[in-house]
């Protein structure tokens, strides 16, 4: 089971992140847009956060929280967006559908460790 899901329709992007977030100790798995993180969560129970991006083909990140939140109806994952994005419109729209956390790229791994194992229960 994964503790992590990594949600990025870039490969290169995914990998970075899964690489240095498996160096340091989660367990993660990978989806390629919004539909696909769906698909992912319902089938590991044990995903605790997702790290997302939020444009994306086929359903970007923050649709694919909303659905989380409310079709789903998972208010315990944490959904932290990791995106170019740095609208203030779009950041109030994640907060809203309960987005967690905002990082805006480039990715820098060490300043998410701690809250990410905190959110994992890994802290």
């Amino acid at each position: 089971m994964a503790q992590v899901l990594v949600v990025d329709d870039s490969s290169t992007m995914r990998e970075i992140v899964c690489s240095f977030l498996s160096q340091n100790g989660f367990d993660v798995a990978v989806a390629n847009d919004g539909r696909d993180g769906l698909a992912q969560l319902n089938k590991d129970p044990g995903i605790r956060l997702i790290v997302s991006d939020v444009n994306m083909p086929n359903m970007d990140g923050l649709t694919m929280a909303e659905k989380i939140r409310t079709e789903l109806g998972n208010k315990d994952v944490r959904i932290v967006m990791l995106t170019t994005e740095d609208n203030t419109a779009i950041r109030a729209r994640g907060r809203e559908i309960g987005v967690t956390g905002w990082i805006v790229k480039p990715f820098r791994g060490e300043a998410v460790l701690g809250p990410f194992r905190k959110f994992c229960g890994l802290a």
